[in-house]
């Protein structure tokens, strides 16, 4: 569900489109142009056809786009962070950083989709009512009717109570405000996504079988993601279970070994990494700031004939893109923001100073430690082979 694209920012809130999502307008098109429409409307011309078609599939896709961005505004009113909105093959998704913090905000957030879809339904039956009520009929009252449906349709399968849908996520603040745990609430809710997943694999092959071809493909399709993004959340859930109460002081390594952002890639191989045992190393300006973060596997991508004249910035992931906490941050809170760029690695800063690293080897060792029940016999579990003291190199 990668960017493939951007289409810039609505509200603030940047959104982008996955190249998947050509797929869903050739299906929503040329089904309609060739398969609905002309059943409904025989006598048209094939031009008309697609263009009615293609109006319907981009219709779709801005419903869609509204359902997501009504996902992210109620998200970031209840102080949950948006990175954005990416549409793609099998709809949107809304990619928030952390969680909501109540089951009231969790009910928010996930009601606030189906109940959009549901309203651009009736707003589109209702304008389909008054175009034929001005006399008008045909092609234009006929896209109206797809798209009121097909609204309504999405606001009720969203509304299915099993996650990653709406509707699982209704079901984790209901559970959330009845059990006072929202980690257990979450893995209930999750295997209730995959059990419907397999539903919906088992009546896809059905109609495959059967010979209903398209359909049941589709519905194998969706059942699969189900699938997979269930069994994701749940194994997320059961983590962050396990690390509750824990705050990103109590894991991340310290203090770390920072480097200077100008210095050159081949230098900086020779002098520090080929005689360290540390995989990332923060840049950070004389005055202190943190400017990007470099990992072994970023200074790999250098070819050896530009190293000489490669800066460690130029290759650095971004200081925008590298997730950052403070220590007495909870940890369940940084762990969805701990991707892209930085390698997994994530940055604590005290104030403006960079004080520590979390890296996926101090999660995997902190939850060795939950395993063992040993927290209290081992209260500073930090100092993997991300860090190290800084040596007294004369600069900050």
């Amino acid at each position: 569900m990668s960017e493939t694209f951007s289409l810039g920012r609505i509200a603030g809130i940047r959104v982008g489109v996955n190249a998947s999502v050509l797929v869903i307008v050739l299906i929503i098109a040329g089904g309609l142009a060739f398969g609905r429409f002309p059943l409904v409307l025989p006598g048209r011309g094939a031009a008309a056809y697609a263009a009615a078609g293609v109006a319907a599939a981009v219709a779709f896709l801005a419903s869609l786009l509204a359902h997501e961005l009504a996902h992210a505004l109620v998200a970031r009113r209840n102080g949950v962070e948006v990175e954005g909105i990416t549409l793609w093959l099998l709809g949107g998704v809304a990619r928030l950083r952390g969680g909501a913090r109540t089951p009231g905000a969790e009910f928010r957030i996930a009601g606030v989709g189906p109940l959009t879809s549901l309203v651009l339904g009736v707003l589109f039956a209702a304008g389909a009512v008054l175009v034929r009520l001005a006399g008008a009929d045909g092609l234009p009252v006929a896209v109206l009717d797809y798209l009121a449906g097909i609204n309504v349709v999405l606001a009720v399968f969203n509304l299915v109570p099993a996650a990653p849908l709406d509707g699982g996520r209704l079901l984790r603040a209901l559970l959330w405000r009845l059990r006072g745990d929202a980690w257990s609430s979450a893995v209930t809710a999750a295997r209730a996504g995959r059990v419907f997943g397999f539903a919906l694999i088992a009546l896809g092959f059905l109609q495959l079988v059967t010979g209903r071809g398209l359909g049941g493909l589709w519905l194998v399709l969706v059942g699969l993601f189900l699938v997979n993004a269930a069994t994701a959340e749940e194994q997320h859930a059961q983590v962050s279970g396990r690390l509750g109460g824990l705050t990103v002081g109590a894991v991340m390594s310290g203090p770390v070994l920072v480097a200077d952002p100008d210095l050159t890639v081949e230098r900086f191989l020779h002098e520090v990494a080929l005689v360290q045992r540390f995989s990332t190393y923060p840049l950070v300006e004389p005055s202190g700031a943190l400017v990007g973060l470099v990992t072994l596997n970023r200074l790999r991508s250098v070819p050896p004939a530009a190293r000489a004249t490669t800066r460690l910035r130029d290759v650095a992931c971004p200081r925008a893109e590298i997730p950052v906490a403070r220590p007495g941050e909870p940890l369940t809170e940084l762990l969805p923001r701990m991707a892209g760029c930085s390698d997994g690695r994530a940055v604590v800063l005290d104030g403006s100073r960079v004080v520590g690293v979390v890296s996926p080897s101090d999660v995997a060792r902190t939850l060795q430690l939950a395993d063992l029940a040993a927290f209290d016999r081992y209260p500073s579990a930090g100092g993997g082979a991300d860090v190290a003291r800084v040596p007294d190199t004369g600069r900050p």
